[in-house]
């Protein structure tokens, strides 16, 4: 089996993985099993990478054992919006666990990652019973990048101007994913989302982005019954890396885009916008950097009330790559071998 596939044979790849997750909203109970699945799919699409891509615009680290701590902030919070009401109403619904500590470790196709939520980080309130679960995976294949997203949660409070009240029992659960095809050949979108890439010369590319997300919100309380929530958005986006000296870049995206809102059946207008921001540190041993993402949608204005959808993640790390140790590359090496490629 050759390693560069054709074009046509990743386009069937896509279609499939979307079908996937196509089928996982319709199918809830299934969410846990095509997990399983995206993350073996995910190791057979780093399998088809070629270890070292010669380019003088990036330098790769792919060789090599990359160990990080983390600390994480992230949350997929809603906000309930009213333009017919005197004043205008804005209520806030935010998970009660958000912050997380935690240690990453990768080598080529394996990415193992630990973390936790310690209730005593400022950011975290409620009790024991709040929960936050997030899996994301990305994989990429020449020029494109399918992402995937997993979030459960539970335990949010209510927030605006006048109350702040604990919904104990709320819960969400979001699953989704992204399509993306990077134009320009000399830019590394992997330098803004992991460490095993680095930009070594400044460059930038248009990134057209298609996303779907299915999320279940469910309040838990006797006058409440679950909602269900579809998001289809296309959203043309342009990244850039900034090189400001051999050792610190600045990496920066932007992407506005539009589609479609499904809320139990109602059918409506839906934009996006999103935002991410990098600033970065690296030697070939030793980087840190400090990470800012966030995915808004908005329903149209002539929907009354809306649900607006955010997901914001701000991440700091630090972390150091060292060679594998030789047994670890001799299985690598023999398992490499064994699975004909």
């Amino acid at each position: 089996m050759s390693l560069l596939w054709s074009f046509k044979s990743y386009s069937i790849i896509i279609i499939a993985i979307n079908i996937l997750l196509l089928r996982s909203i319709f199918k809830y109970h299934m969410i846990l099993k095509l997990i399983y699945a995206t993350f073996f799919i995910s190791i057979f699409g780093c399998f088809a990478q070629k270890d070292s891509l010669q380019n003088p615009y990036f330098k790769s680290y792919n060789d090599k054992i990359t160990a990080s701590i983390y600390y994480l902030d992230t949350s997929n919070s809603f906000q309930i919006a009213s333009d017919n009401t005197d004043p205008k109403t804005y209520v806030n619904l935010i998970p009660n666990r958000r912050e997380q500590i935690g240690f990453t470790l990768n080598y080529k196709i394996i990415d193992i990652t630990i973390g936790f939520a310690p209730k005593f980080l400022s950011q975290n309130k409620g009790d024991s019973h709040s929960k936050n679960f997030n899996f994301n995976t990305r994989f990429y294949l020449k020029k494109w990048m399918q992402s995937f997203t997993f979030i459960n949660q539970k335990g949010f409070y209510i927030s605006d101007d006048n109350i702040t009240a604990q919904l104990p029992n709320m819960r969400t659960t979001k699953i989704g994913g992204s399509t993306a095809y990077v134009f320009n050949d000399k830019f590394s979108f992997k330098t803004l989302v992991s460490q095993n890439e680095w930009q070594t010369k400044s460059s930038g590319s248009f990134i057209p982005t298609f996303s779907f997300y299915y999320t279940n919100l469910d309040l838990n309380t006797p006058d409440s019954s679950p909602g269900d929530i579809y998001v289809i958005t296309l959203a043309p986006s342009y990244f850039y890396n900034f090189v400001i000296s051999d050792r610190v870049l600045i990496g920066a995206g932007l992407a506005l885009g539009a589609g479609i809102n499904i809320i139990d059946g109602d059918t409506s207008a839906l934009y996006q916008a999103d935002f991410n921001l990098k600033l970065a540190y690296n030697k070939d041993r030793f980087f840190g950097f400090a990470s800012l993402n966030t995915i808004g949608f908005a329903q149209d204005d002539k929907v009354d009330p809306r649900l607006n959808d955010n997901i914001s993640t701000l991440k700091l790390s630090v972390g150091y790559r060292f060679d594998p140790p030789k047994k670890v590359k001799e299985v690598y090496d023999k398992v490499n071998e064994k699975i004909g490629l």
